[in-house]
This record gives C-alpha cells, sequence and structure tokens, in this order.
C-alpha cells in the first residue's frame, strides 16, 4: 500500500470512527454473537425465544401486556402482524408474538435440525427473525 493510500485509509476510518460508537453494540454483533448462550456458534429454538421474550418487554410500553402497530413499528410488516394475530384485537400478546417467532425460526430452518447458522439467519425469514430478537 502506498502512502497516499495509506493516508486516505487513516482519514476515512477516522472520519467513520463516530458513526460507529453511535450505534447499539448488539447491532454491531451477530446475531450469534449476541444470543448464543451455549456458544455452540448457532441458535436454537430456546435461545431465539429468551431474546425475542425481553424484546418484548423492553416495547410494551403501556403496560396492557401487549403490543400495538405503533409499539413493533416496522419490525413486522402490516400483512404479517394481522396474520399473528389469531383474536383479531389489533394487538399480539407475548404468545402470540413468540408463536410468530417460533414460526419465522421454523422457515429460516430448512435442514430441521433445529439449529440455525449464519447463513440460515441470512434468508428472508431468518433476517424477519433478527428483527424481533433484537
Amino acid at each position: 500500500m502506498n502512502s497516499k493510500s495509506l493516508a486516505l485509509a487513516l482519514t476515512a476510518g477516522l472520519a467513520l470512527a463516530p458513526m460507529a460508537a453511535t450505534f447499539p453494540a448488539q447491532a454491531a454483533q451477530s446475531p450469534i454473537k449476541t444470543f448464543d448462550t451455549d456458544n455452540d456458534g448457532t441458535l436454537d429454538l430456546a435461545e431465539v425465544k429468551k431474546a425475542a421474550s425481553a424484546v418484548f418487554d423492553r416495547l410494551e410500553k403501556d403496560n396492557d401486556a401487549t403490543l400495538d402497530r405503533k409499539e413493533v413499528g416496522s419490525r413486522i410488516p402490516k400483512k404479517e402482524f394481522i396474520a399473528a394475530d389469531p383474536d383479531n384485537d389489533a394487538t399480539l400478546t407475548k404468545d402470540e408474538y413468540l408463536a410468530l417467532v417460533e414460526k419465522l425460526f421454523k422457515q429460516a430452518d430448512p435442514d430441521n435440525d433445529g439449529t440455525l447458522d449464519a447463513k440460515e439467519l441470512k434468508s428472508k425469514a431468518g433476517r424477519a427473525l433478527v428483527r424481533l430478537i433484537r
């Protein structure tokens, strides 16, 4: 690397460093590093549900034990939210939220081994699942 390229790379790194500090550490880490409590390099359903339960509790602001569309924001597309709401009360209970998480987990696990690796988490269902556990 010549000195011009090195100087440019260092300048870019210094310019971008403050932006990195503005993102939560969890968002910067892979979901596996963040939620893999048994350190096997994959996520199982129990690990995913534990993370999803914590997210539900964090999002549930009005203490009614449910999440409405406003509380979930863009985590769940409207069509998917409606499908996950079997009683049609325009809210998701924790059980309904976790049922959606389990559905997405199974969709993201095409080999049915009960775990999700990094590749499976990058699938469409895997990405949707990650939105529900972060």
